[in-house]
């Protein structure tokens, strides 16, 4: 982990446009959408911000668009940037079809995070 924060922090001098705690989550947002997916490795852009919204959603609750938007993160579009610097960093991997487009308004932070947010009865 220690490694791992030393190259996200390499990664922020170059563009500061988002917190750290963005990086991370994208990272622990990887891991779940494998999990949703049962996939083992690659992910698509589009499967990964299916991930990433379920993923917020559950941890951040009705707070997820302020958090994310706290951390520099206001669009589908922002995560495409960090995917892509971690791409550039090589600590992710892209294959020949993968595109920052990919990640080009997939949806609405508005829509999914407050207008379309449903309580669930145990989140009472």
């Amino acid at each position: 982990m220690k490694r791992l924060r030393e190259e996200l922090e390499e990664i922020l001098k170059k563009d500061n446009r988002y917190k750290i705690d963005a990086y991370l989550f994208l990272f622990e947002a990887l891991d779940y959408t494998r999990r949703l997916f049962k996939k083992r490795k690659h992910v698509t852009g589009q499967e990964l911000l299916e991930g990433i919204k379920e993923l917020a959603r559950i941890k951040f609750g009705r707070m997820a668009k302020t958090v994310l938007e706290d951390w520099g993160v206001k669009t589908t579009d922002d995560f495409g940037e960090i995917v892509f610097n971690l791409v550039e960093a090589k600590i992710l991997s892209k294959t020949r079809k993968d595109k920052k487009e990919d990640f080009h308004n997939v949806y609405s932070f508005d829509e999914v995070f407050v207008r379309d947010y449903e309580i669930k009865p145990n989140e009472r």
